[in-house]
């Protein structure tokens, strides 16, 4: 997506109409002593941004992460292809198989190096699927904290170390408190009183004739991104928001996430006689989308464990594991065990993507694996259209698995829009199947189809084939 240059366009626009509208927020405000500093500070805001994308970056993240990358300091991992939940399709190894080795050949194709490592999507695991992540190289992935506990046999370390699954591939265990205590809205900052409230938008709050240019071109009213107000508790009569405060909180709260960590590595070594690593794996888009002041957390968090403390250190998976004594049994800091199925989100069992709202789903979203592999395995070393064909459906398969479309028909916050995507994507693999099976391809039909969904372009039908293993990509 950062490649595509339709939507480097329309984010260079979106950026546009923010510095638009805050401009004349800036006018509006102007007197108000609570609002106009705010106005103001959008307005900075925004124009930085576009410097830094237009200007700086050229509109090129892709190569701004892998120059991040290439400094040492942030190891860049991939996630399944089209974030599918694994889990959902374990029954068909080739499909999950097909999810990881495309989602590692795209990452090695925008930044230049291996994902040593993988974010499986929901932190979905069930039994196989590390055996196929070493497959495609992968050393290392995320698992939930329950994964690792109810392991067998059970952990000695609990997630305070690495575990080694039976295929030789590390799995990292969510430490529950530090995770909690960041991206909880509850129990965790950005629930603060003095941070920024999320839902209170100048795109729901001002009047529909000044505000409509910068919302839904129907008229519907979205969220532009210029927030007014803070938390300030359980109630609709929110306090203006005031930036100096929520920074203040901010760095307070980044000196108590150390504290807590210190605390935590204190016990286990002074107690146990063992250095443990804490995993605290958090939605990016908690950060700056969510949580306003998250990104200034971070920068205020690494700063300090940095230059105010030497009790621990970050560090990159692959240079935790490069640092360990070796990779058998018998190293000490990594635990045999065989992980239990689990994810994240709500009771930890795939009940998000899997329930009464949107189970309905998995019988067209396996019947389109089945009949991928059956194509897959019908056409060994397909060429020219049929082969552009085999490709498209393909992509299609991967495109109808992923994982907001159940997860969105479960919350119901957009569910005709998940449910729309995700039969496009099964009505024109359905139609590419019919195509191929009758030897009659449509060139032109499959060029629209092609140019709507064009993601992947190296993808190989053949990933799908029972004889996978067996070709080599040209």
């Amino acid at each position: 997506m950062f490649n595509d240059t339709l939507l480097r366009e329309r984010c260079l626009r979106y950026i546009n109409n923010l510095i638009e509208l805050s401009e004349k927020e800036i006018t509006r405000t102007s007197g108000d002593l609570s609002f106009e500093p705010l106005a103001r500070m959008y307005h900075d805001r925004f124009r930085r941004i576009k410097f830094l994308y237009e200007e700086s970056y050229k509109k090129d993240l892709t190569s701004v992460f892998r120059r991040l990358q290439d400094t040492g300091k942030v190891e860049l991992i991939t996630t399944a292809a089209t974030h599918a939940y694994l889990p959902a399709f374990s029954i068909y190894p080739q499909s999950v198989r097909a999810q990881v080795k495309v989602a590692a050949a795209n990452h090695m194709k925008n930044f230049g190096k291996p994902s040593w490592g993988i974010w499986l999507p929901e932190c979905g695991y069930s039994p196989g699927i590390d055996e196929i992540l070493k497959e495609s190289g992968m050393k290392f992935f995320f698992v939930e904290s329950h994964g690792i506990l109810n392991g067998t046999p059970p952990p000695k370390y609990s997630t305070y170390q690495p575990v080694l699954c039976p295929s030789g591939v590390i799995a990292f265990g969510r430490d529950i408190e530090s995770s909690k205590q960041v991206w909880s809205s509850v129990e965790g900052y950005p629930g603060d009183f003095a941070y920024r409230d999320f839902y209170r938008d100048v795109g729901f709050d001002l009047p529909l004739d000044y505000i409509g240019p910068y919302i839904h071109p129907d008229g519907i009213r979205t969220y532009t991104g210029i927030k007014y107000y803070r938390i300030t508790g359980r109630t609709d009569n929110k306090m203006p928001y005031i930036r100096e405060k929520a920074m203040n909180k901010a760095a307070e709260h980044a000196e108590n996430f150390i504290s807590n960590r210190k605390r935590c590595i204190g016990f286990l070594n002074g107690t146990l006689g063992f250095r443990p690593i804490i995993t605290a794996p958090y939605d990016a888009e908690l950060f700056g989308h969510w949580w306003f002041e998250g990104p200034d957390w971070l920068d205020l968090l690494f700063r300090k464990i940095s230059h105010e403390q030497n009790t621990f250190r970050t560090v990159t998976p692959s240079e935790y594991i490069n640092e360990m004594r070796g990779f058998s049994n018998q190293n000490p800091d990594l635990q045999p065990t065989n992980l239990s199925m689990s994810s994240w989100g709500h009771k930890g069992y795939s009940e998000v993507w899997l329930d009464r709202s949107n189970n309905l789903v998995y019988r067209h979203l396996h019947k389109a694996v089945e009949r991928m592999i059956e194509l897959s395995n019908m056409f060994r070393n397909a060429e020219g259209l049929l082969r552009r064909a085999l490709n498209q459906a393909a992509r299609e398969v991967l495109l109808s698995q992923h994982s907001d479309w159940t997860f969105i028909m479960k919350t119901g916050s957009a569910s005709e829009y998940a449910v729309k995507r995700l039969t496009e994507h099964i009505e024109r693999f359905n139609a590419l199947y019919t195509a191929i099976k009758s030897e009659n391809i449509n060139e032109r039909r499959l060029s629209e189809i092609e140019e709507t969904d064009k993601v992947f372009a190296e993808i190989d039908y053949r990933l799908y084939s029972d004889h996978e293993s067996n070709f080599s990509k040209g």
